[in-house]
């Protein structure tokens, strides 16, 4: 047991360290980090460096490593969770895309094939996404947009979403 005194450490219990408060003569000769020893020969005393240390065992630098590791799980839990956000992000756009996309093509279904998924790409790309896909039959249009997503740096993949358009289909009332 070690205990600290005024920068001097004295061990509990081991007589051969003294150092006592307002002994001008136990601390003259003593620097901070060093113990004053009772010498064998009329009670002189003299400084000796303070190595005293606690062995650690294998142990030491045990819990940086530890923390390091923790670290490590939180920021790539971080980045997993930006990842899904992105996605999901990505996903809403080419769903908002999809939507818009096929009802402006709804509006010029009367008009053709052409004339409608003219307009419904012209409106995903506005949208930012691009029309993989349009097919009319009668008044209503079925068309598919996909949006470009980036969930980490050096990684493309695509978010698609469909969307119909057109008459209510079924009995009314």
């Amino acid at each position: 047991m070690t205990a600290r005194t005024r920068g001097y450490r004295i061990r509990a219990g081991d007589r051969g360290y003294q150092v006592r408060a307002g002994d001008p003569g136990g601390r003259a000769g003593a620097a901070r980090g060093e113990r004053v020893r009772a010498g064998a020969h009329g009670g002189q005393l003299r400084a000796e460096p303070c190595v005293d240390r606690v062995d650690d065992g294998p142990d030491r630098g045990a819990a940086s490593i530890l923390l390091l590791a923790i670290g490590l799980v939180v920021v790539l839990a971080g980045l997993g969770g930006a990842a899904i956000g992105t996605a999901r992000v990505a996903r809403h756009q080419a769903q908002n895309a999809a939507d818009l996309a096929a009802l402006a093509g709804a509006t010029d279904a009367v008009f053709g094939e052409v004339v409608a998924c003219a307009r419904a790409a012209d409106f995903a790309v506005a949208n930012g996404a691009r029309l993989t896909s349009c097919t009319v039959d009668g008044l209503e249009i079925v068309v598919r947009a996909e949006v470009t997503v980036r969930p980490f740096p050096g990684v493309l993949r695509q978010a698609g979403a469909s969307a119909r358009a057109g008459p209510v289909s079924g009995p009314v009332g």
